[in-house]
């Protein structure tokens, strides 16, 4: 099965998930919302930023690696597809990353 999941997606979920598959999406999210090196014992978690503060098509292209990367190292049941991000006109300048993954056999 296929789902897509965004840092923001991050309030939706609880970090006590009953059901496997809502488990994994909590887990992506989480890595997109979380910023390597702001977790204290835990630096390595989360998603390198490097593509900050740079024209939002740089951002783009340079974002997509690190994003790739950090969802198959810290949510290895999830297989990435597509990364992408979405932009808030209303604050420009800001993306959020967005990844397409497959979960086998996952249904929610």
């Amino acid at each position: 099965m296929t789902y897509k999941v965004s840092a923001e997606d991050v309030k939706n979920f609880s970090f006590v998930e009953d059901d496997t598959v809502r488990r994994i999406l909590s887990n992506v999210a989480t890595v997109l919302a979380t910023p390597k090196g702001s977790v204290p014992l835990y630096r390595e978690f989360g998603l390198d930023m490097s593509f900050l503060d740079k024209p939002e098509p740089v951002a783009r292209s340079r974002m997509v690696a690190p994003v790739r990367e950090a969802v198959e190292r810290w949510e290895p049941r999830a297989r990435v597809g597509d990364v992408d991000a979405l932009s808030d006109p209303a604050r420009p300048g800001r993306l959020v990353p967005v990844v397409t993954i497959e979960i086998e056999g996952g249904t929610l």
